[in-house]
């Protein structure tokens, strides 16, 4: 691809529709733009612009499309496939001022939000009016919703609730030529013509720039237990997740850690609250919640027995809300800890829950023949492994050369069990190479053709989920 450097027209432009104070040139905040949460991967913009208004959004991509200048929509920079990254630098769009709730529903239970607003702040400003927006990815602390929506983030309430896709309604988004659009209609069903909104869902930046979000929301459930259950087996640990589910049982989350996930979160969290004893090689974290404490109680007795058929240690009931909290904690930062203590590379794995227990397996057996230690962690309840490769002592020949081969015979497998290479985390640029083994070339053909009809120049997010137009 053959893009424009910015050039001083282009930052005279840019700082008369914005003001200088939101056209940012300076080392620290092109620093901070060139990088995300994907491994440490660093490629440095020309400029960052931060709109307010959609009409500035709007101006800012017909002026770049007719410029031919790359642009690359922020959020929180949470991401871990580098979907932010600005790898043809151009301009990052940073979304961080889009920062406002702009209406709460309550009869219709739906909100109106920006996509700057975090994802955390917008749940606990809607629990305080008794509605719930389940999805809950790790970084909900940090990420914005806009980036949610762009890489439909499931979480570890998915299980029971679903994921980002299945609670938004309608989103408000500028294409690559500066034209605003709704893309659906503030319904709970809409057989209108092809599915927009859907479409870009999950479409990591690529197609347009979302400026509004309309969701959609449940009533807030009033109590939850948590259960730890210790495994002497990391296979056993998997096998116990679908039992769960043939026994009638649907937990408001079903969370699998390898022992080393647990090991290094509590390391790197300085816990001391949890009994991790040498035999112990996974744990699950069990919740389930609702709005009647007995049947709830019923419930985690159940579970409880079920798991009682493999080889475990004593089950942890988390009996205080500072203990679920620190569990919680342990759970969401073991990304974190496993980049702190080594070079790594997050896979984002997910096959039909029944064959997890195959695929531990077939990752460990891997990292034996490519000689890889790997991390595993994620969503068990619905079959999405967070597989961690450290680097450890792999040369630097190995790591770039012979893990990747690796790591496609992963995928290769994965798509065999039926399933795919992300659940959650996006393609973005660490993934793309791979997609010919989740897609056909028609498949292929037919996403390039979508890509081409939004954005014919191809300056919106270049580089990402598809290696070409």
């Amino acid at each position: 691809m053959t893009f424009t450097k910015i050039q001083p027209p282009h930052i005279s432009f840019f700082s008369n529709l914005l003001g200088e104070k939101y056209v940012l040139c300076d080392s620290e905040n092109l620093d901070r733009c060139a990088s995300d949460e994907t491994e440490d991967l660093h490629y440095l913009p020309e400029v960052v612009l931060q709109p307010g208004l959609v009409e500035e959004v709007s101006a800012i991509m017909k002026y770049c499309n007719d410029q031919v200048i790359p642009v690359t929509p922020r959020g929180a920079g949470t991401g871990l496939s580098g979907g932010a990254l600005p790898v043809f630098g151009g301009v990052v769009l940073d979304m961080k001022r889009f920062n406002k709730i702009l209406h709460v529903d309550k009869r219709n239970f739906q909100v109106t939000t920006e996509p700057g607003v975090i994802t955390q702040e917008l749940q606990e400003h809607l629990k305080a009016e008794g509605l719930f927006y389940p999805p809950d990815p790790a970084s909900k602390g940090s990420c914005f919703i806009g980036g949610n929506v762009s890489e439909n983030s499931g979480g570890p309430r998915a299980v029971k609730y679903g994921v980002v896709k299945d609670y938004v309604l309608n989103l408000e988004v500028v294409l690559p030529n500066g034209e605003v659009i709704w893309t659906g209609a503030n319904v709970l069903k809409n057989a209108t013509g092809y599915n927009l909104t859907q479409l870009v869902v999950g479409s990591e930046g690529t197609l347009c720039i979302i400026t509004r979000i309309v969701l959609r929301l449940i009533p807030a459930v009033k109590h939850d237990l948590l259960l730890l259950v210790p495994f002497r087996s990391a296979v056993q640990a998997c096998e116990a997740v679908n039992a769960i589910f043939l026994a009638g049982y649907t937990p408001s989350a079903l969370e699998f850690m390898e022992r080393d996930a647990l090991e290094w979160s509590m390391r790197f969290v300085q816990a001391t609250g949890i009994h991790l004893p040498a035999d112990i090689a996974a744990h699950l974290l069990i919740e389930v919640d609702g709005n009647h404490m007995e049947e709830l109680c019923r419930d985690a007795e159940a579970i409880s027995q079920i798991v009682q058929q493999y080889d475990i240690d004593e089950v942890l009931f988390a009996d205080s809300h500072e203990q679920k909290q620190m569990l919680w904690t342990l759970r969401r930062k073991v990304g974190e800890a496993v980049k702190s203590n080594s070079i790594y590379k997050e896979e984002d794995t997910v096959v039909p829950r029944a064959e997890l227990p195959e695929l531990l397996q077939i990752i460990k057996s891997l990292g034996r023949e490519f000689g890889f230690h790997s991390v595993c962690y994620g969503h068990a309840g619905d079959g999405n492994l967070h597989v961690n490769i450290v680097k450890d002592n792999m040369s630097d020949a190995d790591w770039n050369e012979k893990l990747p081969q690796g790591i496609r015979r992963l995928f290769k497998e994965v798509v065999r069990m039926g399933g795919t290479i992300s659940g959650e985390h996006g393609i973005g640029l660490v993934q793309r190479d791979y997609m010919d083994i989740a897609f056909n070339p028609v498949q292929m053909a037919l996403m390039r053709q979508i890509k081409q009809l939004f954005d014919p120049k191809g300056i919106l997010n270049p580089g990402k989920i598809l290696t070409s137009l």
